[in-house]
């Protein structure tokens, strides 16, 4: 296999189609207590604010100081706007935004005369490039608003298009905080009548992504840390399986979040030729391990684990996807530890907390299309990607990078 397919590919398992579950027949009164919930009532965080012109830097500085996943970035000119703020910015941009900067080397003229990579690249040239200008650069994080009166199916339909955040307003216009679709979540895992619902095996359910039997963005051990961010930018997924050069076996992942936490504080360019394997070993670092046990594990789950298995795991290690295997021993208990399986390609597929929760958009007959900004971020940069995928493939054959991701580019 030539090398540069083997660093980073999509898995497509081939498989029997699931035997799919009929509607619940007492879907329609679930969705009429659904109505009755408030989104101000679900609300779990507050509203981290940021100035426009704040440089990237900072702004990274204060999404790592204040242990929190997105910033609002307030309007340019407050007088002149209906609403206080222009946008988000959150761990996906910050990887789009240090992937654009790695690789603008390799970039087209067209791409160089797209008018948001002109200006952030004339703001690094001027040193300060305003947070502004890179939120939602990812195409992962817009900024959503509903109306303190709102309900949880008015949140359902924002989530169950990807979106992963929603601001709440008051009438007077003023901002009560934050409800993640991991929140959501939560509360339908508390949802007393779907309880008999929640033992379905995820193999019966249709997964609105349909990512239970389908490709998973992955990258080997020994792609480079830029492969990684590479891919995450361009596939716009929020993280990568890594999978053994030799077998295919899933063996960690790595996230925006990630990206994030580690390689903008290093503040060094050899970070971005680091091979997946080592930065692995970074990602697991501050958590150590006694007695062997790993305290920073692969999580994931088999296509028989059950829906209710499913949420708790997803819940339980603050994650917003889960891998799938062929490995039965992950659905028999909630250890979140993927066990060493010597089966050459484990990985089946992925489930999400979108995917859960577009479960039951579907009963409130929502329009349901979580792959949505991610099919827009593939095709914003579809052009660009297969004219230079020369040099993307030179980089992922063991070209060294020579340019730095600085934020001062």
């Amino acid at each position: 296999m030539a090398a540069n397919k083997r660093m980073s590919q999509s898995f497509t398992i081939d498989s029997e189609p699931p035997q799919v579950l009929a509607e619940p027949d007492d879907a329609e009164q679930w969705v009429g207590d659904w109505a009755k919930v408030l989104a101000a009532d679900l609300i779990d965080s507050r509203i981290v604010e940021v100035d426009s012109e704040v440089s990237v830097e900072d702004a990274c500085e204060i999404l790592l100081s204040e242990k929190i996943f997105c910033l609002a970035v307030k309007a340019t000119d407050p007088a002149k706007s209906t609403e206080p703020y222009s946008g988000l910015f959150d761990f996906a941009d910050v990887n789009a935004f240090l992937t654009l900067a790695a690789t603008r080397h390799t970039l087209l003229r067209d791409d160089l005369d797209n008018p948001r990579v002109d200006a952030i690249f004339s703001a690094a040239r001027s040193g300060h490039v305003a947070v502004r200008l890179v939120s939602n650069l990812s195409e992962k994080n817009p900024l959503e608003i509903l109306p303190e009166s709102a309900t949880l199916v008015s949140l359902l339909e924002v989530f169950s298009r990807g979106a992963h955040r929603v601001l709440v307003q008051s009438p007077n216009g003023s901002f009560l905080g934050i409800v993640s679709d991991r929140r959501l979540l939560t509360w339908f895992a508390a949802y007393e009548p779907i309880a008999s619902f929640l033992e379905t095996p995820l193999s019966s359910l249709r997964l609105p992504s349909l990512t239970l039997f389908s490709a998973v963005v992955t990258a080997t051990s020994n792609s480079t840390v830029l492969d990684a961010m590479r891919l995450m930018s361009e596939e716009g997924v929020s993280s990568v399986a890594v999978i053994d050069d030799d077998s295919n076996v899933l063996l960690s992942a790595v996230s925006v979040t990630d990206v994030g936490r580690i390689v903008v504080p290093s503040q060094t360019n050899e970070i971005l030729s680091t091979p997946l394997n080592q930065f692995v070993a970074l990602i697991k670092a501050p958590d150590g391990s006694t007695d062997g046990a790993d305290r920073y594990p692969v999580y994931a789950v088999s296509p028989t684990s059950l829906l209710s298995f499913t949420i708790q795991k997803l819940l339980a290690t603050n994650s917003h996807r889960l891998f799938i295997t062929h490995d039965s021993t992950t659905s028999g208990s909630m250890s979140p530890i993927l066990p060493s399986s010597r089966i050459p390609g484990n990985l089946t597929g992925l489930v999400s907390v979108v995917d859960c929760l577009s479960l039951f958009a579907r009963f409130a007959h929502l329009d349901v299309d979580p792959a949505r900004m991610q099919r827009h971020r593939r095709a914003s940069s579809a052009s660009s990607n297969s004219a230079h995928s020369d040099s993307r493939s030179s980089s992922r054959n063991g070209v060294s990078i020579t340019r730095t991701p600085s934020l001062r580019t």
